[in-house]
């Protein structure tokens, strides 16, 4: 009998031991033995990522690199109209059916987060990546590994400075009652404001280089590029500035206009841009309402500078037409002259500075954020880290001749005909928050400029009423 049961007992040891051996010599069953994050790190999951201007195509290659090494994560790429782009995304938010990772513009970025609508970037992240193991015997083999994300000093040394200053922003620890600074989004480019020229007009004129400067020399040039009929009406404008809503981006053109000039725009959520700076010497000079003057002048019939007026096409249409010495604009404009006017001799420089004082540029960029409601947050924010990498930008900025952020690529497309000129300006731009809803903002600016035009009330009190109906928008 003893020897029966002694029997039995090796019979199952045996078969233990051969069950044992087998899943470990084949590794079926090894996902039991994985700890709960790295089950849950393994899952399938997509990722939906709205943009607006550029296509899937100009993210392919970048797509594809990070799906390889994360097979795991699929990355869904949507392309919305901007028109329609901001009221999809707040629908979206409210119906908890909108995107993973979205871009927004920079002057969003402070608005979005503090409506609860952003998940700031972790100060760590746990991916899983797939690891080949084994000579004879191939399989796959799942390793976790944590890394840190971008310190804030990296993003300040890495970046032009005016992502910092955009999308770092300080939030409230209620519970350890201190502020700490958070990152909300990363730009893989910035465009700037520069200065688009007709050499054919400026030859007519005798006009040999572009202006450098807007005292002297771009006032002299706007003089001699405009042209009227008997009539008094002008057939060729000399530059679009002065008005409102025909000049493409006239807000930004203002806005730098006032910050060249040393106005502060904002400061601590409050609207400055219609007040002395506490720290210039001259307590009496408004160095905005100075600004607003000298731009609302090329409007004005008795000023030798006039050359626009309401009654002007889009300054875009004008300068296609040929009818437009000189245009303020972004990179993306230089496609659309290129295409509908192929035989239009022009040129691009930097935008004109006040002499003696320091290179003052704009920035108008966006930076990929991710949503407060992503339910793969770490991922989403791996996969931005991710496309900010040196490698992924030039590829993408080679796709879409777009101007750098990172400084480390500003020499290379210094080099870059099409992108020369607005990569130079990248490490001087600058931008200013307008509030939660900053079309509101733009809006009041165009018309401060219109009432202005129009003068029916003094410079003084059309800058300060405005400075009041932009406060409103900031605290909504």
């Amino acid at each position: 009998m003893k020897n029966k049961l002694f029997f039995v007992i090796i019979i199952i040891f045996v078969l233990i031991f051969s069950i044992f051996a087998y899943v470990f010599i084949t590794g079926k069953g090894q996902k039991n033995y994985m700890d709960s994050e790295t089950q849950d790190k393994m899952r399938k999951i997509t990722l939906n990522y709205w943009r607006v201007w550029d296509d899937s195509d100009d993210f392919k290659e970048i797509i594809d690199k990070y799906q390889r090494l994360h097979p795991n994560i699929k990355i869904e790429y949507r392309k919305l109209r901007y028109d329609e782009y901001e009221n999809e995304l707040l629908e979206a938010f409210a119906t908890d059916r909108g995107p993973d990772i979205l871009s927004i513009h920079n002057t969003w970025t402070k608005s979005y987060q503090e409506r609860g609508l952003l998940e700031p970037m972790p100060a760590e992240i746990t991916m899983v990546f797939p690891q080949i193991k084994g000579n004879l015997k191939k399989e796959v083999v799942y390793n976790k590994q944590t890394t840190k994300s971008l310190s804030l000093n990296t993003i300040k040394n890495g970046f032009a400075d005016v992502v910092y200053q955009d999308a770092v922003i300080d939030t409230k620890d209620d519970e350890a009652e201190t502020v700490k600074k958070e990152v909300y989004g990363l730009p893989l480019s910035i465009d700037t404001l520069v200065l688009y020229y007709n050499k054919d007009l400026f030859n007519n004129a005798g006009i040999s280089n572009p202006p450098v400067y807007w005292d002297k020399e771009f006032q002299q040039d706007v003089k001699k590029l405009t042209k009227q009929n008997n009539k008094g009406q002008i057939v060729q404008s000399g530059t679009a500035l002065g008005g409102s809503g025909n000049i493409e981006r006239s807000t930004d053109i203002l806005s730098i206009l006032m910050m060249q000039n040393g106005t502060v725009m904002m400061e601590d959520n409050h609207v400055k841009f219609h007040q002395n700076p506490e720290s210039a010497n001259n307590k009496s000079y408004n160095p905005g309402l100075d600004a607003l003057r000298f731009y609302t002048d090329f409007s004005n019939p008795a000023k030798e500078v006039y050359s626009w007026n309401n009654s002007l096409e889009n300054s875009l249409e004008l300068f296609i037409q040929g009818k437009l010495a000189m245009m303020f604009g972004y990179s993306y404009m230089l496609e659309q002259i290129q295409a509908r006017a192929p035989k239009l001799n022009f040129s691009i420089t930097g935008l004109p500075q006040i002499e003696g004082n320091p290179q003052r540029n704009f920035a108008n960029y966006w930076v990929e954020a991710v949503s407060r409601k992503s339910e793969a947050p770490e991922e989403a924010w791996d996969f931005i880290q991710f496309m900010i990498k040196k490698d992924q930008v030039r590829s993408y900025l080679e796709k879409t001749k777009k101007p750098t952020a990172l400084r480390s690529l500003v020499d290379e497309q210094i080099e870059d005909e099409d992108v020369s000129v607005f990569a130079q300006q990248v490490l001087t731009a600058e931008s200013w928050y307008q509030g939660h809803d900053s079309s509101a903002a733009e809006a009041i600016i165009k018309e401060m400029v219109d009432d202005a035009i129009q003068g029916q009330n003094t410079l003084e009190n059309i800058i300060s009423l405005a400075a009041k109906k932009v406060e409103q928008t900031i605290n909504k």
